[in-house]
């Protein structure tokens, strides 16, 4: 069994520091590595590195592991399944699990309507399949996509995502016609968002848009939850246009925000919903859930993919949906962020020039760090000095945010009351160290 206990020793350690240099021999420079440590094994809400150092982990595997790392239902699946059938390909033979887990979402997503999954290998996969659907539902092109919003790092899926660096720079051209739209920011931005939502219509044909795409709680751009009303302003607008609208729950599904779907704390019935990351539980595997008469309108063959779907992958994340439903992960969620949301508030009280504002829905929550608390000028070097501090200490944490000024929270929802209050003291003290105070 996995403790944690403070890092006394350097960070990243001897072992850490070897394996980088061979990994620059070996692994492309182009991919980013957020932390500079090497795991070796993990358990609930630790991990372990190869130097023996614990970290309490806020970063989840960035959203995978709200259900924690190596949770016992999951391996266990994986496991049993491996010893019968590894791979077969869904659209060379059938199998049972495949079927499993798509009645599973179809009960699970919501939505009062008769749905229809397909499943998939990761995020970026379930978006471009989503739009691909409705595409062939409604036949027209266009697609709005939101400021601050992130949808993966594939072609559309690239183009959908708004921020330049790193996901865009450098590979153009993109996919046409996707059309980017202002999105709520009210810290920054207090302004009435649906006015300027449609005044950026005027230099659209939103005859051409055949969908929307929305995540209910941005994530990469900076843990900003939608206002409920705007949202739902949004979604009222798609129905009268006649326009598919996506949610994309691929960050902020499966309790992220004390409910299993984001969309849930919203009056908003979407067409189709993405979902990703922690419907795995670590293993990799997406899915597209919809309308039927949506899901149906596509030709035979039309869709497909030669992992998505794997057997092992499925019965991973049915076991994530039973420990949802037998180990009551929905009600940890929740208290889980009522706790979290009141310590980042702290830190904000403790720091007023440094942290801009602590925010979010449930224990999907963030800190905004900027040099000036009028001005609100984004501080991205002494976001990046919070997660330095915080590293040498024993915490794990990630950024995000389209100016990189943002600490977003994704730790396990199994993460026990003591882990929690531990990793906020250190974030606090990496926080004022980082304030100069």
């Amino acid at each position: 069994m996995l403790k944690s206990t403070q890092i006394k020793t350097e960070v990243p350690g001897p072992k850490s520091r070897e394996l980088q240099e061979r990994r620059k021999k070996a692994i492309s420079s182009g991919l980013g590595t957020a932390i500079p440590i090497w795991a070796a094994e993990a358990e609930g809400a630790l991990v372990t590195d190869v130097d023996g150092n614990v970290f309490i982990d806020f970063g989840g595997g960035i959203g995978v592991l709200n259900a924690g790392h190596n949770h016992p239902k999951v391996v266990r699946a994986v496991k049993e399944q491996a010893e019968k059938l590894i791979h077969s390909c869904y659209y060379a033979t059938q199998y049972e699990p495949y079927l499993l887990l798509a009645e599973k979402l179809n009960e699970i997503v919501p939505g009062s309507y008769e749905k229809r999954s397909f499943l998939v290998n990761s995020g970026a996969e379930a978006v471009e399949n989503a739009v691909k659907i409705s595409r062939a539902y409604n036949r027209k092109p266009g697609v709005l996509a939101f400021e601050n919003g992130f949808h993966g790092r594939t072609l559309l899926a690239a183009t959908l995502t708004a921020k330049a660096n790193p996901y865009k720079q450098s590979f153009g051209p993109f996919a046409p016609e996707v059309y980017r739209v202002p999105a709520p920011y009210p810290y920054r931005y207090p302004e009435d968002w649906f006015r300027s939502f449609k005044r950026a219509l005027a230099n659209i044909d939103v005859t051409s848009i055949g969908c929307a795409i929305v995540e209910p709680v941005q994530g990469e751009g900076g843990f900003h939850p939608w206002p409920k009303e705007d949202l739902e302003k949004l979604a009222a607008w798609c129905r009268e246009m006649e326009i598919v609208l996506i949610v994309d729950e691929v960050q902020s599904g499966f309790g992220r925000t004390g409910k299993m779907f984001a969309i849930e704390h919203f009056d908003v019935e979407p067409d189709i919903v993405t979902t990703a990351k922690s419907m795995g539980g670590g293993m990799p595997i997406s899915g597209v859930t919809g309308r039927a008469e949506i899901m149906d309108s596509v030709h035979p063959g039309g869709i497909g993919t030669t992992y998505g779907g794997n057997p092992v992958s499925c019965v991973a994340a049915l076991a994530v949906i039973e420990a949802y439903e037998e180990d009551d992960l929905l009600g940890r969620a929740e208290a889980l962020g009522e706790r979290l949301l009141s310590g980042l508030k702290e830190i904000q009280r403790e720091n007023p020039g440094f942290v801009g504002e602590a925010r979010g829905l449930g224990p999907m929550a963030g800190l905004e760090f900027v040099k000036d608390a009028q001005t609100k000028e984004p501080d991205a070097d002494g976001t990046k000095q919070v997660v330095a501090n915080a590293l040498q200490e024993g915490l794990m944490l990630l950024t995000a945010g389209g100016y990189g000024n943002v600490i977003r929270t994704l730790m396990p929802l199994v993460i026990t009351d003591d882990q929690l209050d531990e990793g906020l003291a250190i974030l606090s003290r990496a926080v004022a160290e980082a304030a100069g105070k």
